[in-house]
């Protein structure tokens, strides 16, 4: 694929998609992005892609022609919502495991159909996950008592939305993963909870209590 082909980003305003819009933008795509009405009618959505030189069309993922509308526009493979963990290799319960199971099978749809595909498996984002060191009630992290889940010694995968995004987008261009699955999994960004925890001591200079 030529370095400046066009891409289509579906969610663009979302938790992610926000990230995959401005890293699309500066990596000289010329970028699209599919947004609903009204969603498009809220004045800061407008001034936000206006400000990103982004192409909105108007429509929905589920509205078949819309979408059609759009696809037509661009020229890259398919990168489903599959931000996240390896769908096809992680076991769960409810509600997570319903998910995991929807996402395996637009996996295999995927295949059967011969669309080309890109599959990242990204792991935590590291910005909405750790805000709270994963403290539901908090919105930043505790600086008197932290929950640990379990023994705390398990390693999970952190890593920036920015960072997220660019690997996403160079995947778009990159022979090396079509029809591939792309983790993203810096030996850096790989932290058991206990860690987590304690880098926000030392950056506190004090130690939580454990509750």
């Amino acid at each position: 694929m030529a370095s400046n082909s066009k891409v289509l980003i579906i969610g663009a305003t979302g938790c992610i998609g926000k990230f995959i819009v401005e890293a699309s933008v500066k990596s000289g795509h010329q970028t699209f992005a599919l947004v609903r009405e009204e969603t498009f009618s809220k004045v800061h959505t407008q001034e936000y892609f206006k400000s990103h030189d982004v192409e909105v069309l108007i429509g929905d993922i589920y509205d078949h022609e819309s979408l059609l509308r759009a696809m037509k526009k661009v020229d890259v493979r398919f990168l489903p919502s599959e931000f996240g963990m390896d769908v096809d290799r992680v076991h769960a319960v409810d509600p997570a495991q319903s998910l995991i199971e929807a996402k395996s099978q637009i996996r295999r749809v995927i295949e059967e159909e011969n669309i080309p595909y890109t599959f990242i498996c990204s792991y935590y984002f590291a910005r909405t996950s750790i805000q709270n060191l994963f403290q539901p009630e908090l919105e930043a992290p505790p600086r008197d008592r932290v929950h640990i889940l379990g023994d705390g010694t398990s390693k999970g995968i952190y890593n920036m939305e920015e960072d997220i995004a660019m690997y996403t987008i160079k995947a778009i261009d990159d022979p090396r993963t079509l029809n591939k699955i792309l983790h993203i999994r810096p030996p850096p960004n790989i932290y058991s909870f206990n860690e987590l925890v304690s880098l926000w001591e030392n950056k506190l200079g004090k130690k939580l209590c454990f509750g």
